[in-house]
């Protein structure tokens, strides 16, 4: 490996590791747990740079990656004692308010806590099935929190077909997760 190739590596590491163990966080309420998914990805990316063709997608791969090692977790994760979860976004560490934590209708109890993994199972499922473009600009605008400026400065795209493909990604997954809402 280069000198580049390490400074790069670096930097893109400096960079990303801040908005992936958000998203983590999202999903995994246990921080240490978060950080060992966080730093799993973060090998395979050095692992992996070599294969990765295109530095325009890095972001998507590292996010890719990182979807696929919360699978993994909650596969392989044994049951815990309800006490022993934290509500993210709640520590003094000035993480930021998750999604499941407003989510209407949950208070803290273990049927409430399942009910939060079983939304955030079928948000993650519907985002693999979404066709690649919508998924990238949706996850970058929304889990990234990148204007549609950037996006398209990032990828070449006119802002206007951005917003179009984020639209359409709200109409799939709102397609997608309408029966798991009337069943809420």
């Amino acid at each position: 490996m280069t000198a580049e190739e390490s400074s790069f590596i670096e930097k893109v590491t400096n960079q990303e590791s801040r908005r992936l163990l958000n998203y983590i966080r999202q999903q995994v309420s246990n921080r240490e747990d978060a950080e060992d998914i966080l730093q799993e990805v973060l090998f395979q990316f050095l692992k992996g740079f070599s294969d990765i063709r295109s530095t325009e997608r890095i972001t998507s791969w590292l996010f890719t990656v990182t979807r696929n090692k919360i699978t993994d977790y909650f596969r392989k994760k044994k049951p815990i004692s309800f006490s022993d979860r934290q509500v993210a976004g709640k520590e003094e560490d000035g993480a930021p308010l998750m999604l499941e934590d407003i989510l209407p209708a949950l208070s803290r109890s273990p049927e409430d806590e399942m009910m939060r993994e079983w939304i955030w199972n079928a948000i993650d499922q519907a985002l693999d099935e979404m066709p690649e473009e919508q998924r990238d600009v949706f996850v970058w605008n929304e889990f990234e929190d990148r204007s549609f400026k950037e996006i398209s400065e990032m990828t070449g795209e006119g802002v206007n077909t951005l917003l179009s493909r984020k639209r359409y990604a709200i109409l799939f997954l709102r397609s997608e997760l309408r029966e798991l809402y009337n069943q809420l």
